[in-house]
């Protein structure tokens, strides 16, 4: 909505049947003050009654909206969503029906692997009768699926760099697509403080606890993070939170800037670095005071 200081109305110095400019009308315009719209509008001559001023505005609107949401989907990050949801999906399946065929190929063949691996290698075997025809087809389909979530992690590999920079170089390519899903995009994750960052994907787990059935969840999905797995389970409250908070950092700043920025995974690394000193400290000051009862 552009300025409205010349009395015009909302959509001063514009066409009613110009479609694009009263999208762009709703969509960038601003005003300092409300004021009387449709009466300025049927004054300004841009309609011939308030009705068919708010009939405008209406289709207007509505135009808008449709063009914001068209865009919002096809934006990068909502790509990256999409990307690692298929993906998981696949990969779900894929592991499923490789149960089912490893269960209906045992009746047919001898000495079958299970798993995505046994379903390729019953895929590759030619089939005598109808039934055995029927089990390699389903594993041929497996070795699509599975091969369609390798895929879909290249791609997913190939575009969270762009989309987040900081945030796939901290928490890898895959983990940061499946924070921005969680989310609901990049634009949520960056609004989120690191405390509901922390727990995404442990959302049962909080509500149990809420409700007083269980402990409060320490980490999500950031427990597939080396820092948090990798660290003893006394410690991983304390990686957990640090990671979480340099992930909403990192998130930020992609979303607000898109620029590398070093620094914070340098003081990650450093925290880390803290952090995974307590046990060699007290696994010394143990093996000293073992030493010494020795003596």
């Amino acid at each position: 909505m552009s300025d409205q200081s010349t009395g015009a109305g909302w959509f001063a110095g514009r066409a009613p049947e110009a479609d694009a400019d009263l999208r762009a009308a709703i969509r960038t315009g601003r005003a300092d003050a409300p004021a009387d719209w449709p009466t300025e509008a049927v004054e300004g001559g841009f309609a011939d009654d308030t009705e068919a001023y708010y009939e405008t505005l209406r289709a207007a609107a509505i135009d808008a909206a449709r063009e914001a949401v068209a865009e919002r989907e096809g934006a990068d990050d909502q790509q990256l969503l999409h990307a690692v949801r298929a993906m998981d999906d696949a990969t779900r399946t894929a592991n499923e029906l490789a149960e089912r065929c490893h269960e209906w190929a045992g009746t047919q063949f001898d000495a079958v692997e299970p798993g995505i691996d046994g379903a390729r290698t019953l895929a590759d075997r030619e089939p005598s009768d109808p039934v055995e025809e029927r089990v390699v087809a389903l594993a041929e389909r497996i070795d699509d699926l599975a091969s369609e979530a390798d895929d879909l992690r290249g791609f997913i590999e190939r575009l969270a760099p762009e989309v987040a920079p900081n945030l796939a170089e901290m928490a890898g390519s895959v983990l940061a697509a499946r924070l921005i899903s969680l989310a609901g995009g990049l634009d949520a994750l960056a609004k989120k403080p690191s405390g509901t960052v922390q727990v995404l994907g442990a959302e049962d787990a909080l509500f149990a606890h809420l409700a007083g059935h269980g402990s409060s969840p320490k980490h999500g999905v950031i427990y597939t993070h080396e820092y948090v797995n990798g660290t003893r389970p006394e410690d991983r409250g304390s990686a957990a939170r640090a990671l979480a908070g340099k992930l909403t950092i990192a998130a930020r700043i992609d979303h607000y800037s898109g620029d590398l920025r070093p620094e914070i995974h340098a003081e990650l690394d450093e925290r880390m670095a803290t952090i995974r000193a307590r046990a060699d400290g007290e696994e010394s000051g143990s093996a000293d005071g073992n030493e010494e009862e020795a003596r």
